[in-house]
Formats: structure tokens, C-alpha cells, sequence
């Protein structure tokens, strides 16, 4: 059975930052790109952040770019996205998603198999 476990989110005020972590199990870790993406209420689920099976090449939504990056430890199972400089449009769940590894990192939600249940993150100002 395949689980993505997503831990780290929290409330914060404008400026701060937060690490999110999300564990796999039940797959080979190493072969699957790994996302982040998130859905704010009463909108489509938006890309994030996405990396390769081996953590060398990443990409990043326009929206932050420069202010988040995600990492990932094969060793662990789990990959990261420290956000800094949170501002409240920031605010939503954030879920990670796995897809088995591709020619090229994509940002589209249908590409990806497995899913996490998600984990708030709230930015006041």
C-alpha cells in the first residue's frame, strides 16, 4: 500500500517560514519525481514544486519562485519544502504527489499516481 505522509504545516504570520516534510512508503522512493502542489478554497490545485527520482533538477511555480525550494533524501524516503518569506496568498493545504520518473519534471496534477492527504498552511498578515 502506497502512503504519502505530509507533516510541518502550521499557521504563521507574514514574513516567517515553515519546513513541510512529506514521507513515502510502499514504492521504490528513487525511481518517482516527486511534487508539491496546493489548493486554496475555491480553487483549482495549483503546482508548486517538483523535483527528479534523484533530487538534481527542480522546478517551481511563478508564484514562488526564488522564496521556496524543495529538496529530497532518497535515504529517508522524503522530500521538503522549505518556504520563506510566507505571504497570506500562500495560505492553502499542500499536498505531495509521486509519479513514477518521466523524460522531464511536469506540473500537471493528471501526471502524477499517488497523492498525500495534505497538510494546512495558514499566512496571516
Amino acid at each position: 500500500q502506497v502512503q504519502l505522509v505530509e507533516s510541518g504545516g502550521g499557521s504563521v504570520q507574514a514574513g516567517e517560514s515553515l519546513r513541510l516534510s512529506c514521507t513515502v512508503s510502499g514504492l521504490t522512493f528513487n525511481v518517482y519525481d516527486m511534487g508539491w502542489f496546493r489548493q486554496a478554497p475555491g480553487k483549482e490545485r495549483e503546482f508548486v514544486a517538483a523535483t527528479d527520482m534523484i533530487g538534481v533538477v527542480t522546478d517551481y511555480g511563478n508564484s514562488v519562485t526564488g522564496r521556496f525550494t524543495m529538496s529530497r533524501d532518497n535515504a529517508k524516503n522524503t522530500v521538503f519544502l522549505q518556504m520563506n518569506s510566507l505571504k497570506p496568498e500562500d495560505t492553502a493545504v499542500y499536498y505531495c504527489a509521486a509519479r513514477f520518473f518521466g523524460l522531464r519534471l511536469t506540473p500537471e496534477v493528471l501526471d502524477y499516481q499517488y497523492w498525500g492527504q495534505g497538510t494546512q498552511v495558514t499566512v496571516s498578515s
